[in-house]
């Protein structure tokens, strides 16, 4: 009896350290670097920027690296893939896919440190008082581009403004009325503005 007790004693030892095994932790969130650029996940990498990216549990992959003028960055394992255009979020998910060759199941993160990408700009050109290239920030509206030149000038001929939008290699022109917006108050054409829009506010005809 004594050695029945004894080999019972010893499965539930055994069935309670089982239970007891620590579960291995999910991927820990990589912490936002504190220079890291105050950029919208619309944000579009471009030429001129500086780049964070950290593979988790590989710091010997980790590296701070400058987005070439051929729109491409090389990191330990990665050469020359091709950054211009992507978001951060697009950017890492294609270096998993070539880490993926060397790292099982690589978690990577890609962070804007300088963002200075002309792709990620709003352009606002014509008849307002400091015509000039944005950061896009998100969130940004026609309202925000307007006031951020100064406002329009005394030849502007608002209501005749527009956006102009490429979508998929295609330009569209939105028509903007911005003397209803700035002298009436009408919030329907404060539209939200995207990356790499150009806003163009026309002369009045005389």
């Amino acid at each position: 009896m004594t050695r029945l007790i004894k080999e019972a004693v010893y499965i539930l030892f055994a069935i309670l350290v089982t239970v007891a095994e620590p579960v291995p932790a999910a991927q820990p969130p990589a912490a936002v670097p504190a220079s890291a650029a105050d950029v919208g996940p619309d944000y579009r990498i471009g030429p001129g920027d500086s780049l964070q990216v950290y593979v988790w549990q590989n710091p010997d992959l980790s590296v701070t690296v400058p987005v070439r003028q051929d729109g491409k960055v090389s990191t330990p394992l990665v050469e020359d893939m091709l950054a211009a255009g992507k978001t951060a979020s697009q950017l890492a998910r294609d270096i998993e896919k070539v880490l993926s060759e060397y790292v099982r199941s690589p978690k990577v993160n890609v962070f804007v440190l300088n963002a200075v990408s002309a792709l990620s700009q709003v352009k606002v050109t014509g008849q307002v008082k400091t015509p000039q290239a944005l950061p896009y920030h998100e969130g940004m509206t026609v309202l925000d581009a307007v006031l951020a030149t100064g406002g329009l000038t005394d030849f502007a001929a608002g209501n005749r403004a527009k956006v102009v939008r490429t979508v998929d290699g295609k330009q569209q022109d939105i028509k903007i009325r911005l003397d209803r917006l700035l002298e009436h108050g009408d919030m329907s054409q404060n539209i939200a503005l995207r990356p790499g829009d150009v806003l163009l506010v026309p002369q009045s005809r005389f």
